[in-house]
């Protein structure tokens, strides 16, 4: 299905089942806010779409496009040839196909200059770390019901409203999505609801208000990852929100922080290593916050 609505998201479904991806296809050409629908079998047929498909997406991509002779970039990692912007907004893409999968797939739009979305659609529920490692906006399994996938293009407008909105914007404040496997169900856990992080081996525990999530990524991935959306190491053990830290004093056994307030506060150990890099980073918080009153 082909719909000629331009005022819509142009999408590409991606599916090497052909009655998955026609379903997919009908769903999404429901959907009044979708204005093209694409269809591919497989990730060669997906980057063909893309490739004959070259020219400016969205508001935000406006700026790139001077009418100069559109060119190709080479993906490092697969050698395969994509172009370096595209007309297609958004990609709806399965994990699991033939040759290239999906989250290779997703790793050869990063070579893009502006590249599409991306939300993988699987009936796998346990790969939706990947997904997050390669910044897919969205987790969606099948089967799949019509206000799940609304709920994606949700996300997706939003995201390119604000996108539109603050142009300048830097990307390392955007407020990334961290998908927690619990019993079945993918539960998104924004990044500005972590207060802290708690290494567990090879996992990491993320602490909220409302709970603690065990996701399958190192301490040290989220510690370089969240460095410039305000986390601090301050243990070997432990992450923490600067802004959240509300004191930080000697003990007994060497320097603790408190990490928010009232009952459901929590005081954490401070290494002695990290103990000059918190205070400098809290004093310079502090000084930046008081210079922008």
């Amino acid at each position: 299905m082909d719909n000629n609505d331009s005022s819509g998201l142009v999408v590409l479904a991606v599916d090497d089942e052909e009655p998955a991806l026609e379903e997919l296809a009908y769903l999404l050409g429901e959907d009044p806010r979708v204005g093209v629908v694409l269809k591919a079998s497989d990730a060669t047929d997906a980057l063909r779409i893309l490739n004959g498909r070259q020219g400016v997406r969205g508001p935000a991509a406006v700026a790139h496009h001077n009418g100069a002779a559109r060119t190709t970039a080479v993906n490092p990692m697969t050698g395969t040839s994509v172009v370096e912007r595209t007309d297609v907004d958004v990609v709806f893409l399965d994990i699991r196909m033939p040759g290239l999968d999906g989250l290779e797939l997703a790793r050869v739009f990063s070579s893009m200059a502006v590249p599409p979305e991306v939300v993988f659609v699987t009936a796998h529920d346990d790969r939706a770390v990947d997904a997050y490692e390669v910044g897919a906006k969205d987790y969606l399994l099948k089967p799949l019901r019509a206000e799940r996938l609304g709920a994606a293009i949700d996300r997706i407008l939003a995201n390119r409203t604000v996108h539109a909105a603050e142009p300048a914007r830097d990307d390392s404040a955007e407020d990334e999505v961290i998908p927690v496997e619990l019993a079945g169900t993918t539960k998104l856990v924004p990044r500005s609801a972590v207060r802290y992080v708690e290494a567990q081996g090879d996992y990491a525990r993320l602490h909220t208000h409302e709970g603690s999530h065990l996701v399958r990524i190192p301490l040290s991935v989220l510690e370089d990852r969240w460095r410039d959306a305000g986390f601090v190491r301050i243990h070997r053990s432990f992450l923490v929100a600067l802004p959240l830290v509300t004191e930080l004093r000697l003990s007994g056994s060497g320097y603790v922080v408190r990490v928010g307030n009232g009952p459901d506060c929590a005081e954490l150990p401070v290494s002695r290593r990290h103990t000059r890099e918190l205070k400098d980073r809290l004093v310079r918080a502090t000084k930046q916050a008081w210079s922008q009153r």
